[in-house]
């Protein structure tokens, strides 16, 4: 059977980590979070004091970055690695969330996480999820979905999977937060968020995850099966 590349795309905390993993497991795909790179990034510019309004300072830093993903058999999910740390509970923070989509803005951190992201798709058998995988990442994967919910869902399971987590914000702090990142996630200069223009929406406001999942699953076995 062919392999092929899947790119889902979408607004925070619509669940396309959530589909993306469930579609590459049951099509034993690689499942890869590029949102957590993002994370990943801004969190070794937090650790290390990186001004990165300056351009000379972040592309120093990004030479001193690696990043990388295992499986992890506990939680059965890849989790990221920041230069050979797990950090896939630290990057859910706060802090890293308020800050990641001013990060995410930049051009030379955007160039070096795409050249990343292009490299780990040159076999294709993936799933990638984000912002621009089907606009400029995967500009010609084969399947291309767009995610959304409503607003109120999704701080509600935002909300819920901090709480799940034990980090403290309160609801209002997380819609803030989430209304930001959409507003600067589609109105950056380099690589805005927006619909690919093949990509399939899937709006999962009223759906269940089992729902959303057998959905994309009959859309990529559409592909494959070309």
């Amino acid at each position: 059977m062919k392999k092929i590349i899947i790119a889902i795309d979408g607004y925070s905390s619509c669940g396309k980590s959530t589909l993306a993993n469930q579609l590459a497991k049951k099509l034993n795909y690689i499942f890869i979070d590029s949102g957590a790179m993002y994370r990943a990034i801004t969190l070794y510019f937090l650790r290390n004091h990186i001004d990165w309004n300056k351009p000379n300072e972040v592309k120093k830093a990004l030479l001193e970055i690696h990043l990388d993903f295992e499986f992890e058999e506990e939680t059965n999910q890849s989790s990221i690695l920041l230069n050979g740390e797990n950090v896939a509970a630290l990057i859910r923070d706060m802090l890293v969330s308020e800050n990641v989509s001013a990060v995410s803005t930049i051009k030379e951190v955007r160039e070096f996480a795409v050249a990343q992201q292009q490299q780990m798709g040159k076999k294709k058998g993936i799933v990638m999820d984000g912002r621009d995988i089907g606009t400029t990442v995967f500009p010609n994967a084969a399947l291309k979905i767009f995610v959304t919910a409503d607003i109120a869902t999704r701080v509600e399971r935002r909300f819920k999977e901090m709480l799940e987590k034990k980090i403290i914000a309160t609801i209002e702090e997380v819609q803030n937060n989430l209304e930001m990142r959409d507003y600067i996630d589609s109105n950056r200069e380099f690589s805005p968020l927006r619909k690919a223009v093949d990509a399939r929406i899937l709006d999962n406001t009223m759906l269940t995850r089992e729902e959303q999942l057998k959905l994309a699953l009959s859309w990529a076995k559409e592909k494959i099966e070309l």
